[in-house]
């Protein structure tokens, strides 16, 4: 692994090159299509604790391929708690497919309403179960000439910078999450959320369990003020949630990525929020995306408590 201000190839010939001071490293010189050796797991790893999120260009993998390389890294979940529109024989893989989206969410009157991805906000995968994914790979099929970029945010980067009164604050805090969005709660993909409410409360700095860091674990796609910030009202939630919001978002601790047909990126959940685009809406483009999700373990705060299950199941493997 290289340190933040240089690149250069390991003994295993991986280049692992860093694309912003915080967040974000391509690695070159692995293809993810051959079965990998732990060595070289082992340094994909090391880039992933260190850079939160991590890309290969042009893999181009199969569906069996990406479930391949997702079980590298841990047990792979069901694809979604809500969606089970996956391809044939691939239950661990969630489409994130523009084409698909007025059978979950009922039709659009006009282009401006075209839905490309499940949820544009700044968010943590599926944080209203109890286990969060510990990790989620995303692999391109079909992206358009212009537009349709993800971002993704440091969420260790974002709790360092905070001031220590406020570190203090959010380290003493649990949020409810849960499926809160209006938009998710339309069509077919609404009435499942309503059968199957999910609802967990989670530290507000969870205690990473492999590097020991800690994280500003918070989604604003699942923790709204509505989930309020236990022992505290509405009002009082949506003020302190806004301060961490702003720090999340904050440039410095992103990295923005280009896609490319073939393109593969990997993410640390327990450790990133992500932003799907909002500049699709109004073009026609088709947008074909695919993403296995690692099974997580449950979070723990800086109190050593662990986060809570209040309705719904643990996400557990497919």
């Amino acid at each position: 692994m290289t340190s933040p201000a240089t690149s250069a190839s390991t003994s295993l010939d991986i280049d692992v090159r860093p694309l912003s001071g915080h967040t974000g490293a391509e690695i070159h010189g692995v293809d993810l299509r051959e079965e990998l050796d732990d060595a070289t797991v082992a340094e994909i790893r090391a880039a992933l604790h260190r850079w939160k999120v991590v890309f290969f260009r042009g893999q181009h993998l199969t569906h069996a391929q990406q479930v391949a390389f997702g079980r590298r890294f841990g047990k792979l979940t069901l694809s979604h708690p809500h969606l089970k529109a996956t391809p044939d024989g691939f239950p661990e893989i969630l489409p994130i497919d523009s084409r698909l989206y007025e059978q979950h969410f009922g039709p659009r009157a006009e282009l401006r309403n075209r839905k490309v991805t499940y949820d544009n906000g700044w968010h943590t995968d599926v944080t209203a179960v109890v286990n969060p994914p510990a990790g989620s790979i995303l692999r391109a099929e079909i992206v358009p000439p212009y537009g349709g970029d993800t971002q993704w945010t440091n969420l260790v980067a974002a709790y360092d910078a905070l001031p220590e009164p406020l570190q203090r604050l959010a380290d003493s805090l649990r949020a409810k999450h849960s499926f809160g969005n209006p938009f998710l709660q339309r069509g077919e993909f609404g009435k499942k959320v309503q059968a199957n409410p999910l609802l967990a409360i989670h530290p507000v700095v969870r205690v990473h369990p492999e590097t020991g860091e800690r994280a500003l674990f918070v989604s604003p796609s699942f923790t709204s003020p509505e989930n309020e910030i236990v022992g505290f009202g509405p009002r009082q939630s949506r003020a302190i949630l806004e301060l961490f919001y702003e720090q999340i978002a904050r440039p410095e601790f992103t990295v923005r990525w280009r896609w490319s047909p073939g393109d593969v990126a990997f993410w640390d959940n327990r450790a990133t929020a992500h932003l799907g685009p909002s500049d699709l809406a109004h073009l026609d483009f088709d947008r074909v995306l695919y993403r296995v999700t690692i099974e997580g373990d449950v979070p723990v705060g800086v109190d050593g408590r662990e986060s809570e299950l209040v309705l719904g199941e643990p996400f557990g493997a497919a």
